[in-house]
């Protein structure tokens, strides 16, 4: 397994965006399964991974299918008192970092639960008023 995949395995459930923030390409793209926009940048994925690690509970990685730059991880999580599951689709770069990650989630009243969680946390982080700039 990739050294990148490996580590990603486990820092992300610790919502410790430093860490995080070290597995980050500079220009990585994150799409949430909250919305069809997407993040650009290391410094605000990297913040909104931490603050996604807090919001889950329980998190763990199930299943992990890949090779080289493309990876799939399964994994299982609750947000409050409501179950979880879902993909982390991950693309590295030549270098070894997460160029894009995207992430599909199910059930539906689970992904609007963290999606009304992320932004109540999103709205008390001010860097947020800047990073917006690095939402499209």
């Amino acid at each position: 397994m990739h050294p990148t995949i490996t580590k990603m395995q486990e820092v992300v459930a610790k919502g410790d965006e430093t860490l995080i923030h070290e597995l980050l390409a500079d220009d990585v793209k994150f799409m949430p399964p909250t919305y069809y926009k997407t993040w650009t940048g290391r410094d605000p994925v990297a913040a909104v991974l931490g603050h996604v690690g807090k919001v889950f509970s329980d998190f763990k990685y199930r299943r992990v299918m890949g090779d080289g730059k493309n990876w799939a991880l399964e994994f299982q999580c609750k947000v409050g008192d409501l179950d979880a599951v879902g993909v982390d689709l991950i693309t590295l770069n030549d270098d070894g970092l997460i160029e894009t990650f995207e992430v599909v989630m199910r059930p539906y009243k689970t992904i609007g639960a963290l999606r009304d969680a992320m932004n109540a946390r999103v709205k008390t982080d001010a860097r947020f008023l800047k990073f917006r700039e690095a939402l499209s």
